[in-house]
């Protein structure tokens, strides 16, 4: 049994916003880069370069959901992505970092909005990894 379009409409909207989502995140790693600089954890190097390169990567990696070709492909390489920046959710949450330069509001997050910030991790993946399946593919329970 092959997908519906009324499902398939769904997929294709929430691929489109996953894109548009992480070129953006992308492109502040470059327009807020002290914001992403502050957390990063101590202990990595070059913590600049590392939020420069997660940047170019969130925006490659959101493109590579358009052209069919890519996108199974790409749907793995954003899981991969994810997994690898969860050390900073955890540093976050774990360090109580205070974020310079930022709003009030959002400057001291609230401990629980930093743990419950780790689970959303696992949505990120789930979300990537469906928009990626190739059209016309079964689901796991048809």
């Amino acid at each position: 049994m092959t997908e519906s379009s009324s499902r398939r409409a769904l997929r294709t909207t929430f691929r489109w916003a996953l894109t548009l989502a992480m070129v953006a995140m992308g492109v502040l790693h470059f327009t807020a880069e002290s914001f992403f600089v502050q957390i990063m954890p101590p202990q990595l190097p070059a913590p600049g370069l590392l939020v420069r390169l997660s940047g170019v990567l969130e925006i490659a990696l959101g493109l590579s959901l358009i052209p069919t070709a890519m996108r199974r492909l790409g749907g793995y390489a954003l899981v991969a992505l994810f997994i690898a920046v969860f050390p900073a959710n955890i540093y976050m949450a774990m360090a109580d970092v205070q974020l310079q330069g930022m709003p009030a509001w959002f400057r001291q997050p609230s401990p629980l909005a930093l743990w419950l910030r780790l689970p959303m991790q696992l949505v990120f993946i789930a979300w990537a990894l469906w928009v990626s399946r190739p059209d016309g593919s079964r689901s796991a329970r048809s």
